[in-house]
């Protein structure tokens, strides 16, 4: 438990010291070595729009990581108002635990958080917040959008780096043989340590990128099947409903709104049950 307490705290400090990194290499680095580019025009260069298409994406993916700390899934024994004295009921073998009454099969009882959730999804450790019916659809825009961000640093970090050391990446192979031949370089005295940085970060991006991607297709899966990754590690039947409906409520009404700006989950029946 105090491991997992520690990578509660660490977590959310790790990514945004990776952000911090990535906006700085893109704004101090990548984008003007576009700018050197003479072939193109001032007003449509590519620096221009590169960086137009980066703070798009990362101000999507900061402003849903923002609304997933701040709208934590609602805690059902302050909902109840439970006493102080009042038990909470058992749940599941695992320990898990609901309000008496209360308890529906996606209702878990957070250990980090001290919270009795209905729809629990998991606890997520670089939010340091559970994910569930209230901020589900802004934990997928913000893995979705930092995968994106991630691929393109990752292009625009390759593209630094194929100017800079003159090598070329016609050939896949010459990512993969990037790593190991910049480590004997570095060590040789061949290759700056800015430049070993950038290359160390292409792999991140690349990890990072791979890893939101799949995680965001995998919780969309779900999302169709109408499950949570805690009923299915449970085992827990869910009734069959249309996929449109799912949907619906965890992308409420406005969805193609959500996909180009942050905004709170209005339209789901979460919401709905709360203005009754």
């Amino acid at each position: 438990m105090l491991v997992l307490r520690f990578l509660n705290v660490v977590a959310p400090a790790y990514f945004l010291c990776i952000s911090l990194v990535t906006f700085v290499l893109q704004l101090f680095l990548f984008i003007p070595s576009m700018f050197q580019d003479p072939s193109t025009t001032p007003l449509f260069s590519s620096a221009l729009l590169h960086g137009a298409l980066f703070f798009f994406l990362s101000a999507n993916a900061l402003g849903n990581y923002i609304l997933v700390i701040q709208n934590s899934p609602e805690d059902l024994g302050k909902a109840l108002n439970l006493g102080r004295g009042a038990e909470v009921g058992a749940g599941g073998p695992d320990g898990s635990r609901a309000p008496p009454g209360a308890a529906s099969p996606g209702t878990h009882f957070c250990r980090l958080c001290a919270r009795v959730t209905q729809r629990h999804d998991h606890h997520c450790f670089f939010t340091g917040n559970c994910i569930g019916g209230r901020n589900m659809r802004n934990f997928i825009m913000f893995c979705l959008y930092t995968s994106l961000a991630c691929l393109d640093s990752l292009v625009a970090g390759v593209a630094y780096i194929s100017a800079v050391l003159s090598t070329s990446f016609a050939n896949p192979l010459a990512f993969l043989t990037l790593l190991p031949h910049s480590i004997s370089q570095f060590f040789s005295g061949a290759l700056l340590s800015s430049e070993m940085f950038v290359i160390l970060m292409l792999y991140l991006w690349l990890g990072i990128g791979l890893a939101c991607a799949g995680f965001c297709c995998h919780q969309m899966l779900l999302i169709l099947r109408g499950q949570t990754r805690y009923q299915v590690r449970k085992g827990m039947a869910t009734r069959a409903r249309p996929w449109k409906k799912n949907l619906q409520d965890v992308f409420g009404k406005r969805w193609l709104l959500g996909l180009l700006i942050p905004m709170l989950n209005v339209g789901t029946d979460y919401h709905r049950q709360k203005e009754k």
